[in-house]
């Protein structure tokens, strides 16, 4: 079974792109905090994972998040593999099957999305009405 849990924040705003193929996804990093004990004092650290989500649940996570908003995220983990300087490296990702708000709204935004927001598809199930 591979099934990936995350709840952190973006490190940065998300961004929606089209593949070759017509399909659009969007990629964004999250960082998740863990608490690090070294030599007796709580340091905190993060760990910051790739993520790609495709469809419905790219254009929705494209549109409602930006940096530093609070994400949990659904979904699998997948390598790929590149060669440089004859050097085989692997990266791991993220791709999303789910997600879900968390943490309050940020200042100024309204209970009900903007009219011009699509659909979104946040558990593989079409709606035409958002779970907040």
């Amino acid at each position: 079974m591979n099934r990936i849990i995350i709840k952190g924040r973006l490190t940065r705003d998300p961004e929606l792109k089209t593949g070759g193929s017509g399909v659009e996804f969007c990629k964004f990093t999250v960082a998740v905090d863990r608490k690090f004990s070294k030599d007796k004092t709580k340091d905190r650290q993060a760990d910051f994972f790739d993520c790609t989500a495709f469809g419905n649940t790219g254009v929705a996570i494209s549109h409602y998040m930006a940096k530093g908003r609070e994400i949990l995220v659904e979904g699998r983990m997948e390598s790929s593999t590149s060669e440089k300087d004859g050097q085989k490296r692997t990266f791991w990702g993220v791709t999303v099957e789910s997600f879900d708000f968390c943490g309050p709204k940020p200042d100024g935004q309204a209970a009900a999305a903007p009219a011009e927001a699509p659909a979104a598809n946040f558990t593989s199930v079409e709606t035409d009405e958002l779970p907040f």
